[in-house]
């Protein structure tokens, strides 16, 4: 493959539409999870719950979690998603890495929300709902979740949503070595919001978009949350 056919190959997987999907998206979203989640120990379920997992037991950067977990994933689903969906879900990977490194170097904007889980529960619901909607929208993934359930759907069967409330169980039961269970609710509570968010965001978005849309951003909407 020659210069010239890379080049329109990375033209047509990334058009200005969707660069500025991804990097709004990934801004929001890494914004509520340094800002919120990070501080007041609210968790998330799948990938991005085990990215706290590990940041809390280890006090490893998700900055640096978050790729190596993410690709992992997406090797294990390669087959099933295609290359397309690879390149633009590695691209708002390391995009989201990117911004999680840009807060770190500041200090938190948000006040500390740890005496009021409830408010911190559905702020950080909504900036992650946002931020992955977009991210989802564009035709990327928000993280390895979207590979992850894909793989133990072809593997098991049943439905992707059992595959998704797998992931998301297994990691807040996890979670439960550093949250006390009575405020594991509040995580149940960011998951549900953030769920229906991502859903609202894609809908608004989806007749916004130009008409020349690649597949991949169809086959991500409709394999993913």
């Amino acid at each position: 493959m020659n210069i010239e056919k890379i080049l329109k190959k990375i033209k047509k997987l990334f058009p200005v539409y969707r660069v500025a999907m991804i990097l709004i998206g990934a801004a929001i979203y890494s914004f509520g999870i340094y800002n919120i989640h990070q501080r007041v120990d609210i968790t998330e379920g799948g990938v991005l719950g085990l990215n706290l997992l590990i940041n809390h037991w280890f006090g490893i950067s998700m900055s640096y979690i978050t790729p190596v977990l993410d690709i992992i994933c997406y090797l294990l689903a390669l087959k099933y998603l295609g290359k397309d969906f690879l390149v633009v879900s590695v691209f708002s990977t390391l995009t989201f890495s990117g911004f999680i490194k840009v807060w770190e170097k500041f200090p938190p904007i948000l006040p500390d929300l740890s005496n009021h889980l409830l408010i911190a529960a559905i702020l950080g619901g909504l900036f992650v709902g946002i931020g992955v909607g977009l991210i989802v929208r564009s035709g990327g993934s928000s993280g390895g979740d979207d590979a992850l359930a894909l793989v133990i759907f072809q593997r098991f069967g049943g439905k992707i949503s059992w595959a998704y409330m797998f992931t998301d169980f297994t990691v807040l039961l996890l979670s439960l070595s550093y949250i006390p269970f009575s405020e594991i609710i509040y995580s149940l509570i960011t998951v549900t919001i953030s769920s229906n968010v991502i859903e609202v965001v894609v809908n608004i978005f989806r007749g916004k978009e130009p008409k020349k849309k690649s597949a991949v951003s169809k086959k991500t909407v409709n394999e993913g949350h």
